[in-house]
C-alpha cells in the first residue's frame, strides 16, 4: 500500500515537474515568434516607406510631364488660332480691295453704258426710219406683184405652201417606203433563217397511215367462223364496231375498211380476241367489243401520259392527256395526228426559243393545237374553236387558248406565240412526205376552186394557196365595190361549201386594189 502511495506521489511530482518545465518552454518559444514578427513588422514598414516614396516620386514626374505636355498643346492651339484669325483677316481685306475695284469697275460700266444707250437710241430711230421706208416700198412691191401675177399675197403664199407640202409628203412616203422595204428584207431574213434552223433540228416521220387495217389469219377455215352462219357473226362485228368487214379472196387475210382509225383498232383488237378464244357467235362478239372498247381506253390514257412525259409538258388536265392520247388513232390526209402534233410541238418550243420566247407555253400549245380533231360528241363547230373552248374548260393559259383557236385565222391573235403555232403547224403538214393525197384529185380540186371563182362577174384573177386552204380572188376595182367585195367573198365561200368536198376549211380572201400611175420623163 505505500509503495502504491510512493509510485503516485512520484507521477505526481514528475507531471507537474514537466508541466512546468513545458510552460517554461512555450514561454520562450512564444516570446522569440513575437520577437521575429516584430521584426518582420519593422521591415515591412520601412519596405513600404521606401515603396511610397519612390511611387510618390515617379507620380511627381509623371504629373510634371503631363503639365508640359499640356502646356504645349495649348501654346500649339493658341499659336493655331492666332494664325487663323490673321487668315481671315487677309481674307476680308482681300474681298473689301476686291468691291473696291468692282464698284470703281461698275461705275465706269454705268459711264459706259449711258453711252451705249444713246448711240442704240440714235441708231434705232435711224432702224425705224428705214423700215418704214422699207415697207413702203415692199408694199409697193407687193402691188406691182399683185397687178402682174393677178394673185393676191395671200393666195400666192397658200399655193406655195401647197406646193411645198406635196413635195414634202412624196419624199417622205419614198423614205417610208424605202424604210418598210429595209425593214421587210431583214425581218424575210430572219424568219426564214428561225423557221429553217428549226426544220433542221426535228425528226420527221413520213405518212404510213390509211384506211384499211389488213387482219391476218392463220388459215383460210377461220374465215367461216368470222362469217358465221348466214353471216350474222360479220353483221353483229360491223354493228358493234362501226367497221366494215371485207371478204374476198385474199388468202388468210380480212380486211378491216373505216375512215376512223379508232374503230378499226377495236375491230381488230376484238377479232384477235375472237379467233385465239375460239367462240366467235353475237353475244360473245358483243362482249368482246365492249371489253376491248374499255382496255383501249385506258391505253390512249397511257399514250397520252407517256407523250405529255416525253415532251415534257406538266399539270395537264386528265381529260386533256386523254384526248391527246385519242390522237394516236387519227390521221389527217394520211398524217397521224398525234406524230403531227408532236412534230409541231418540237418545232415550236424550237422557233420559241429562237426569239427568246417560253420554250414550253409554246411547245404545250403546240402539242394540243389539234385537240379539237378528235371530240367524243359531235359539233358543229371547226376543230380550231372546239379545241380553244376544250382548253379554256379545262383550265389553260389564255396564251394556250388563244394560240389553238387562232392557228387556222378564226379567232385574233392576241399573244405573241400565236403565229407561232400556225407557222409550225403548217411546216409540219406542208411538208414533203407529211400528208398524202392522190395528185390527180389534189390538182383538180385547186382547178375547181379557181373557176369557180373565176366564173363571177368581175373577177380578173383567182389563185388557190396554202395546199387549197385559201383562195385569193382579185377584183376589178373599176367594176366592183368594196361593198361588193364582202359579198362575192361571202357568196363565193357558200358556193364552195355547198358545191365542193374538201377537207378542213377554205379561207376566201376578196382583194380590190386601186392603182395610180403616171410615167416620169
Amino acid at each position: 500500500m505505500d509503495q502504491n502511495v510512493l509510485f503516485i506521489i512520484i507521477g505526481v511530482t514528475a507531471l507537474i515537474v514537466g508541466l512546468i518545465a513545458g510552460r517554461i518552454f512555450f514561454a520562450k518559444n512564444t516570446k522569440k515568434q513575437v520577437e521575429e514578427a516584430e521584426h518582420l513588422a519593422q521591415n515591412i514598414l520601412k519596405e513600404a516607406e521606401l515603396r511610397a516614396e519612390t511611387i510618390k516620386k515617379e507620380k511627381q514626374v509623371e504629373a510634371k510631364e503631363r503639365f508640359v505636355q499640356l502646356k504645349a498643346e495649348h501654346e500649339r492651339d493658341v499659336l493655331e488660332r492666332n494664325r487663323k484669325v490673321l487668315d481671315s483677316e487677309n481674307r476680308a481685306k482681300q474681298k473689301e480691295l476686291a468691291i473696291t475695284t468692282k464698284e470703281a469697275a461698275l461705275d465706269k460700266q454705268l459711264k459706259d453704258n449711258e453711252v451705249i444707250k444713246d448711240n442704240l437710241t440714235r441708231q434705232t430711230e435711224s432702224v425705224n426710219q428705214k423700215k418704214t421706208e422699207l415697207e413702203k416700198h415692199q408694199e409697193e412691191h407687193l402691188r406691182r406683184l399683185e397687178k402682174i401675177a393677178g394673185l393676191s399675197a395671200e393666195e400666192a403664199k397658200t399655193q406655195i405652201i401647197e406646193s411645198l407640202k406635196q413635195v414634202a409628203h412624196t419624199q417622205a412616203l419614198g423614205l417610208q417606203q424605202e424604210i418598210i422595204e429595209e425593214a421587210k428584207l431583214k425581218a424575210n431574213k430572219e424568219a426564214r433563217k428561225i423557221v429553217i434552223q428549226s426544220i433542221q433540228r426535228t425528226a420527221a416521220e413520213v405518212t404510213i397511215e390509211n384506211t384499211v387495217t389488213v387482219f391476218n389469219l392463220e388459215t383460210d377455215e377461220i374465215k367461216g367462223q368470222i362469217i358465221g352462219r348466214e353471216g350474222r357473226n360479220i353483221r353483229a362485228i360491223e354493228a358493234a364496231t362501226g367497221v366494215d368487214l371485207i371478204v374476198d379472196d385474199t388468202p388468210e387475210a380480212i380486211i378491216l375498211s373505216s375512215f376512223d382509225p379508232l374503230r378499226r383498232e377495236i375491230a381488230r383488237l376484238s377479232l384477235q380476241r375472237l379467233v385465239s378464244d375460239g367462240r366467235i357467235h353475237p353475244a360473245r362478239i358483243e362482249e368482246v367489243v365492249e371489253k376491248t372498247r374499255r382496255q383501249l381506253e385506258e391505253q390512249i390514257m397511257e399514250i397520252g401520259e407517256r407523250t405529255v412525259i416525253e415532251m415534257g409538258i406538266h399539270g395537264l388536265h386528265k381529260e386533256l392527256i386523254r384526248l391527246v392520247g385519242k390522237m394516236r388513232f387519227r390521221s389527217s390526209y394520211g398524217q397521224n395526228l398525234l406524230m403531227h402534233s408532236r412534230e409541231t410541238a418540237n418545232l415550236c418550243g424550237i422557233m420559241a426559243a429562237e426569239l427568246g420566247m417560253n420554250p414550253k407555253l409554246a411547245k404545250r400549245a403546240g402539242l394540243l393545237h389539234d385537240i379539237g380533231k378528235v371530240p367524243d360528241e359531235e359539233t358543229e363547230l371547226t376543230h380550231a374553236l372546239l379545241g380553244a373552248k376544250l382548253a379554256e374548260k379545262y383550265g389553260e393559259n389564255p396564251a394556250v387558248v388563244n394560240a389553238i383557236g387562232a392557228h387556222h385565222d378564226e379567232m385574233e391573235m392576241q399573244y405573241v406565240i400565236s403565229p407561232i403555232i400556225q407557222a409550225c403547224d403548217a411546216i409540219s403538214g406542208a411538208r414533203p412526205g407529211a400528208r398524202r393525197e392522190i395528185m390527180q384529185q389534189y390538182l383538180q380540186r385547186i382547178k375547181d376552186l379557181e373557176n369557180l371563182a373565176m366564173a363571177y362577174q368581175g373577177v380578173e384573177k383567182a389563185y388557190a394557196i396554202q395546199a387549197g386552204r385559201e383562195l385569193r380572188v382579185i377584183v376589178e376595182a373599176d367594176k366592183v365595190t368594196d361593198i361588193d367585195s364582202d359579198k362575192l367573198s361571202f357568196e363565193i365561200a357558200q358556193k364552195i361549201q355547198t358545191e365542193m368536198t374538201y377537207p378542213g376549211q377554205i379561207k376566201v380572201t376578196v382583194i380590190r386594189e386601186k392603182r395610180a400611175v403616171n410615167v416620169a420623163r
